[in-house]
């Protein structure tokens, strides 16, 4: 009887022991997690893009005249003045050779000329006669009527032949300037290559060309002296510190930028942040190929730097930057990482965690900026979310914080 109860206590004990063992192995484990606590603070939705940096005025300098640009009298970096610096140099074309009957039509038509300008001389002294002899008249008659010997009839008639006498040698002056200029083109057609257009030692045959503003030289194009067209780029000016940015953004973001949104301007090679202010929206957009190659519309905005000291800093023309530019902020906005947010019948739910275990709940969402999403409704302040949850995670589910591991 003592053997048989023995027994039983001790197979008791064992199936206990068993029982203990298979509720240890065979009870299910917390899931580790993440876990972020809801908190209210300001919040900014942003349409963030790269930019470049570019001076906002910069004057191009091209050749007046087809001809032979000298070497640049100025390199890049040299501060020039307006209308004072010479920047450029061009030298206008040399007329080209004459063949034989170029050269005698072009002699023929100087003879011609030459002969039209005596004709024009010799029309001068007429009038200029016949003006005295209508004068002379004029006061004898004059004289006389003054006497009472002649009528003032005659003195009228003689007072209108005067006035054509005038206009006559006024107009004979005229012709004569028109053949003197008849007989400068006619010479100038007879100029040969290497000769001096305007007849003197050849000195002042090239156009200078002035600094159209203030400023430093930002490019030159050629150093050395070449044959440039007419219109041809020589170089660029403009003033370094006088820096925008442009930023090309998707049509669909630049929907919500306003013109005076505040932008927080990143990774431009400083530690602290700049600052800045849409200047300009284009008003059209332009079809652009991603990397992926795909096809996107895209919408140039201009940003004027609010730091006047950024030139200063370091930053210069063409740099790279990235851009944040505010559509929108709030001072206390309850916020939720979207790494907690899943999409559940059609809405946005999360995970919330109480008494140790996972608790799903539907939640209504409101903006959504960068890493975080605004929460209108579902949760309060100071809840307890799981973030990036897993397929292990489901309600009810026990979980533990990773962190305390």
């Amino acid at each position: 009887m003592a053997l048989g109860s023995r027994t039983i206590i001790l197979s008791a004990v064992v199936i206990a022991a068993l029982g203990g063992l298979g509720y240890i192995v065979f009870k299910p484990q917390p899931v580790s997690v993440d876990l972020h606590e809801l908190t209210r603070s300001p919040m900014r939705q942003t349409v963030d893009a790269d930019g470049k940096t570019r001076i906002r005025d910069v004057f191009e300098v091209s050749a007046p005249v087809s001809g032979m640009a000298q070497r640049s009298p100025v390199e890049v970096g040299d501060s020039v003045s307006e209308g004072v610096t010479v920047v450029a140099v061009v030298e206008p074309l040399d007329p080209g050779f004459l063949d034989a009957r170029s050269r005698r039509q072009a002699e023929a038509a100087v003879e011609e000329a030459k002969a039209s300008l005596q004709v024009a001389e010799s029309n001068v002294r007429q009038a200029r006669e016949e003006l005295t002899y209508a004068k002379s008249r004029y006061e004898r008659t004059k004289s006389l009527v003054e006497a009472g010997v002649s009528s003032l009839t005659q003195l009228e008639d003689l007072t209108q032949q005067q006035t054509l006498r005038e206009a006559a040698l006024e107009a004979a002056f005229l012709t004569r300037d028109m053949a003197q200029s008849a007989l400068t083109r006619a010479e100038a057609a007879l100029i040969e290559p290497g000769l001096d257009r305007n007849g003197g030692d050849g000195t002042d045959c090239c156009v200078p060309i002035m600094a159209p503003s203030d400023g430093v030289v930002l490019e030159v194009v050629n150093m050395s002296e070449r044959p440039v067209q007419a219109g041809t780029r020589l170089l660029s000016i403009g003033q370094p510190g006088n820096l925008e940015i442009v930023s090309d953004i998707l049509s669909s973001d630049a929907v919500s930028v306003r013109k005076g949104a505040s932008v927080l301007i990143e990774r431009w090679g400083g530690d602290d942040l700049l600052e800045g202010v849409v200047s300009e929206i284009e008003p059209s957009a332009r079809t652009k190929v991603s990397a992926l190659g795909i096809e996107e519309q895209r919408v140039d905005v201009m940003i004027d730097i609010v730091d006047e000291d950024a030139a200063e800093k370091g930053l210069g023309d063409g740099y790279a930057v990235f851009v944040r530019i505010v559509t929108w902020e709030g001072d206390d906005v309850l916020q939720a990482p979207l790494s907690a947010l899943f999409r559940s019948d059609g809405g946005w739910a999360v995970f919330l965690v109480k008494d140790g275990a996972a608790r799903q709940v539907e939640v209504s969402v409101g903006r959504r900026s960068g890493l975080v999403a605004e929460i209108l409704s579902g949760v309060e302040e100071g809840a307890v979310v799981i973030t990036h949850p897993s397929d292990k995670v489901s309600d009810g589910v026990s979980v533990i914080d990773r962190a305390a591991l």
